[in-house]
């Protein structure tokens, strides 16, 4: 099996266990699999992007219902946000690995390795919303809606690699770095078991995500390289092109620098 077309399989499927299943099987088979890296696979006809189940519902992102944490319930709905992220997460390292020809094949292992990575934090979290009961019954993602705002810019980005690397991976997700801590810091004043479980799972994926923004600027800096541009300056470019927010502080700076950023990038994300 080619591996850009077996990626895009995975991407489609529906069903969360066996797309998270079907991830971590295609990252443990990537040694064994060609790789076209011209042309590649075409999507059928009529099937529409990302792979979803019927449940969350998803809505306009100015439609999600802001429940306080200190709920059992409001807990519930944060981590199932959270749950969505790393779900769509997976279809983002997805779609980098099947529609974009012409990178090394060390391009394609290391968006494999994301997908398998977001594929154990989706677990992680789906696990801990059906241990936390409400009456009885165990929560599951799909219990709360949801909107796709990762995807939107995926979307946006599909007919251009260098703008994808800069604006989903060293823009989007990287806003996780910078919401993390805070969302740590809440839980940890909550104190109850599963808030600070929840902070220890938090722990994980942060410590992954530097990783992964890593990636994004290793390899966007290596496309404008080839491209003979200027990162720090085509930058600007791109998140004008695109429409890509303009991120507000607070940063995790320490986290941020892990992940790449330089002393410029810095500056010019704090002065807005």
């Amino acid at each position: 099996m080619e591996l850009r077309h077996r990626a895009l399989q995975v991407l489609c499927l529906t069903d969360p266990a066996q797309k998270v299943a079907a991830t971590i099987d295609l990252h443990t088979q990537f040694e064994q699999l060609t790789l076209d890296t011209e042309g590649g696979p075409q999507l059928p006809p009529g099937q529409s992007l990302p792979g979803h189940p019927e449940r969350p519902e998803l809505v306009k992102h100015t439609s999600v219902v802001k429940r306080s944490p200190t709920t059992l319930e409001g807990r519930a709905a944060l981590l199932h946000s959270i749950a969505h992220i790393e779900f769509n997460a997976i279809n983002l390292a997805l779609d980098a690995v099947w529609r974009f020809d012409g990178m090394p094949r060390d391009y394609y292992a290391d968006w494999l390795r994301v997908a398998r990575e977001e594929a154990y934090h989706f677990s992680l979290l789906r696990e801990h919303l059906q241990r936390m009961p409400h009456l009885g019954q165990p929560w599951d993602y799909g219990d709360f809606p949801a909107h796709q705002g990762l995807w939107s810019m995926c979307e946006r980005t599909a007919g251009d690699v260098l703008a994808r690397m800069a604006l989903v991976p060293r823009t989007l997700e990287a806003r996780g770095l910078d919401a993390t801590p805070l969302i740590q810091a809440k839980l940890r004043q909550i104190g109850s078991p599963d808030a600070l479980e929840a902070v220890a799972l938090l722990d994980i994926i942060l410590r992954d995500e530097v990783g992964h923004v890593a990636i994004g600027n290793h390899w966007y800096r290596w496309l404008c390289e080839r491209q003979g541009l200027d990162p720090t300056e085509h930058y600007p470019v791109l998140t004008q092109r695109h429409e890509a927010p303009r991120l507000k502080p607070p940063f995790n700076e320490n986290a941020r620098r892990r992940a790449g950023f330089t002393d410029v990038e810095m500056a010019w994300l704090k002065n807005g």
